[in-house]
């Protein structure tokens, strides 16, 4: 559909038919909008901007991507960026300026209302991962005397400024956070009744240090739409809204797969980054990754004997190795998003711990009974078979036990539990895996 849109817009371009394109881009949404924005030639942004109405404009000017916002205020007048950033809720506005380079945030801040501009710098001011950076200053508070008729007059006189009317919030002349009350219940409630008698008085908050990731995660704990943002002294300084948490939940997300991956994570989209910083981002792990797999290979060289001796040993290693790396990296997966979603705790060390006990005992019998089986048939000899069907068990259990125990040792270490995935895990388990193969074998063969 909107590859068609392109068509249309680049056709009707061409020749021309500004009013024509005015009238397909006004009934489009702003956020595919936002997205056609980024396949048309640069060189057309402005024109094609310039013909949305005003407040789809601004609309569709927040959700567009950086470059392409930064494109569009060099070549705005200083009137069109007043109109724009009028039109912007706070935080939209916040967020925008905190990515454009400095001459062009001085300009922005110049042409903006006085009273925006503050607003801005004091989300601004806010440290980059915490709640009051993802706030917005743009909600309705009410008064606890007020009546439900002098409430809802009070939204309709600021419903413009709001960025969601859902919830209100109840505060006193101090803007202490006293309750809320959804506009449904406002609507259902009788025009003489007092807001103090029909809100909710328990509180559920957010204090404007608390890091962005758990606000997310408080919110949907509670399923709110909005969360309160309150300061050192319980007043209500703003609201975080379910947009900018989900922003957040995928933020998180993504920084937790490229952990995972063993890749440095990065603010920027993949084709926007360089090649210099993709290989940046990715050269460090894989460094460290490859000089501890080294050990793997100081192991075998002092199991030369053994492998001299019964060269059909030698064949069994990889299997032994993937098998171990694939069950450490499972358990570590696991735990990594029970961590993520605080479905798993610290505390939850030892009942971790032998869950996964449990779990790789009946694993490893398992794939030591289908391996056994299928090495004596093959090989004719039940001493290797043994050898290597012993050995599945010893690896899957301690692979298990250091595929859940490293994210939770680096959860008590301060670090992202994503560090201890994949990667580092099969490399910790290779060598794990060949102690425990060679150690058994010699002993059974007394090598």
């Amino acid at each position: 559909m909107l590859a068609v849109i392109v068509n249309m817009i680049e056709t009707l371009l061409k020749n021309k038919k500004y009013s024509s394109l005015r009238d397909v881009l006004s009934a489009v949404n702003e956020a595919d909008i936002a997205v056609i924005f980024g396949q048309i030639p640069p060189d057309s942004l402005p024109l094609l901007f310039r013909l949305l109405p005003k407040d789809l404009a601004a609309d569709t000017f927040a959700l567009m991507d950086t470059d392409s916002q930064e494109l569009l205020i060099r070549g705005f007048s200083d009137n069109e960026i007043k109109e724009v950033f009028d039109e912007l809720y706070v935080d939209d506005a916040a967020d925008i300026v905190e990515e454009m380079p400095a001459n062009v945030v001085k300009r922005i801040l110049k042409n903006t209302d006085p009273n925006m501009r503050q607003m801005i710098n004091e989300i601004l001011k806010y440290p980059e991962d915490s709640a009051g950076s993802l706030m917005t200053t743009d909600y309705i508070s009410l008064r606890p005397q007020m009546t439900v008729d002098d409430a809802i007059k009070r939204i309709r006189r600021t419903i413009n400024d709001a960025e969601t009317i859902y919830t209100c919030y109840i505060t006193d002349e101090n803007r202490h956070l006293l309750g809320y009350l959804s506009v449904k219940n406002l609507l259902l409630a009788r025009q003489e009744d007092k807001i103090c008698d029909i809100m909710d008085k328990t509180i559920v908050c957010v204090h404007t240090l608390d890091d962005k990731e758990d606000v997310a995660k408080e919110m949907n704990r509670y399923d709110f739409v909005t969360m309160p943002v309150v300061d050192d002294e319980g007043r209500l300084v703003g609201i975080v809204t379910f947009d900018d948490a989900i922003d957040v939940m995928q933020e998180e997300t993504t920084e937790d797969i490229e952990r995972m991956a063993a890749i440095s994570p990065t603010e920027e989209s993949y084709f926007k980054t360089s090649d210099i910083k993709h290989a940046k981002n990715r050269i460090l792990w894989l460094l460290i990754l490859m000089l501890s797999a080294a050990i793997t290979g100081t192991i075998l060289s002092k199991y030369e004997e053994a492998c001299s001796a019964i060269p059909v040993l030698v064949s069994f290693i990889p299997m032994l190795m993937s098998t171990g790396g694939n069950c450490g990296s499972q358990s570590s997966t696991m735990i990594i998003r029970g961590m993520s979603v605080d479905e798993i705790k610290l505390k939850d060390f030892f009942r971790v711990v032998f869950t996964e006990l449990r779990v790789s005992i009946i694993i490893s019998v398992v794939l030591s009974l289908v391996n056994g089986v299928r090495i004596w048939l093959m090989e004719g000899s039940f001493k290797i078979a043994a050898a290597v069907s012993i050995s599945i068990v010893g690896i899957v259990i301690i692979s298990q036990f250091i595929g859940c125990a490293l994210p939770m040792l680096a959860k008590r270490c301060r670090l992202d539990p994503a560090v201890m995935a994949a990667p580092l895990i099969t490399t910790i388990v290779d060598a794990a895996s060949i102690l425990i193969y060679f150690s058994i074998v010699t002993r059974l063969f007394a090598i």
